[in-house]
């Protein structure tokens, strides 16, 4: 196994190929307090754009902190792993909410996972930019 820094906008094919692989990750905001807060959710990778993507209800506590982070967007980290293998990706996350952009993540989940997830009115995508990626694998 080899751990390293990736360039998350041309990662090497191994690191790409584990975020292509199905499992299910952990996405890391800030609290008011300056604490972090971890929940499982489901993640897509899009190296090409330099981005990562985690659709989410407009009601969620992930969502509401990134949205009290302001216009400039919160420093963010989605994490994934299986066994002693483990990729990160961080950046700046904002809060998208056009039609467009809740498509979109909605169909790169559905290709990821597997499944189309399930129908919800107040969906909005929790868009990374990405600025590190790193791992071990």
């Amino acid at each position: 196994m080899t751990s390293y820094a990736q360039d998350p906008g041309a990662p090497d094919p191994s690191f790409l190929s584990f975020w292509r692989e199905r499992h299910l990750c952990t996405l890391t905001t800030l609290r008011r307090d300056g604490s972090p807060h971890v929940v499982p959710v489901g993640v897509t990778y899009d190296p090409e754009a330099r981005l990562a993507r985690v659709i989410a209800s407009r009601t969620s506590a992930k969502v509401r902190h990134v949205l009290a982070a302001g216009e400039g967007g919160a420093r963010v980290a989605v994490c994934q792993l299986e066994g002693r293998r483990w990729a990160t990706l961080e950046g700046v996350a904002r809060v998208r909410t056009e039609p467009e952009q809740v498509a979109e993540a909605e169909r790169r989940y559905a290709e990821r996972y597997e499944r189309t997830p399930r129908p919800n009115p107040a969906r909005v995508v929790v868009e990374i930019s990405l600025t590190r990626a790193m791992g071990h694998f």
